[in-house]
């Protein structure tokens, strides 16, 4: 692009726009959003521009074994936080009613970009060995899906069985306990820790639902240990080496393009 004296730099980039070929899927694979650092500022408009079709309603009405939806529940439908139909992966994340009142999860919170080229670590010396990169997935679930679908660590928290066993012995009501106990929680900018603690009070299933109730991993996942009020000196066992914050880019004041969020 040469700059023709007296003309407008607007005009020459909106010129210059007209004349490169039209996007195509694989020229959009290697857009510099799905690479670091520039997906660490990507906003969801940014990524809905072209992944939009995951908002919209795509549930089969019958399976393909011919089981209709409407007859049977899925299995996140198993706890009375989840109301309605079922809905598609990315809908119940970000759209359902749940989700908008107690989550602020955005895109890029489980989405940090991956390598197109490839779907497998060990492939070429430029592959991603630093720990964001799992074979085949374009996400990291032990930093991500890990979080809310792990097991409930019913051993170190003194419970005497599995809590859908002994919810009762506590009223259904994980405050029984939490209401002094790790009071310093949810502080992260993908969740809305008012509305979780307040849709907390009386109602276990809020707390259960993402604490061991919609499991997909057998293992825990290992949550940092924020302080809190009267939080005892001594570390347990099971604790040790546990981190003391969430990761800096959860951490609530962080930016998205100039926002805090």
């Amino acid at each position: 692009m040469s700059l023709v004296l007296g003309t407008a730099l607007s005009d020459v980039l909106a010129a210059d726009a007209k004349s490169q070929p039209a996007p195509d899927y694989q020229r959009a694979r290697y857009s510099a959003l799905h690479f670091k650092p520039a997906i660490d500022k990507a906003t969801d408009a940014d990524c809905l521009a072209c992944h939009a079709e995951v908002l919209k309603p795509s549930v089969r009405e019958t399976s393909p074994a011919g089981v209709r939806a409407a007859d049977v529940k899925a299995w996140y439908q198993r706890t009375n936080t989840y109301g309605g139909a079922q809905d598609t992966f990315h809908r119940r994340h970000l759209s359902s009613d749940f989700a908008k009142s107690v989550m602020a999860l955005q895109c890029t919170t489980c989405h940090q970009g991956h390598d197109v080229r490839e779907e497998h670590p060990q492939s070429s010396v430029t592959s991603q060995r630093d720990g964001g990169f799992r074979l085949r997935k374009s996400v990291v679930p032990e930093t991500t899906c890990l979080k809310c679908h792990g097991q409930m660590n019913t051993a170190a928290m003194g419970l005497p069985g599995p809590w859908r066993e002994t919810r009762e012995m506590f009223q259904n009501d994980c405050l029984t306990c939490h209401a002094a106990i790790r009071t310093t929680r949810h502080r992260v900018n993908y969740l809305k820790p008012e509305a979780i603690e307040a849709a907390g009070k009386g109602n276990g299933e809020v707390c259960y639902g993402c604490h061991g109730g919609r499991a997909w991993y057998r293992i825990t996942y290992p949550y940092p240990r924020h302080a809190w009020p009267g939080m005892a000196e001594e570390t347990p066992d099971w604790a040790k080496g546990r981190p003391t914050q969430s990761e800096a880019r959860f951490q609530i004041g962080t930016t998205v393009k100039g926002q805090e969020k």
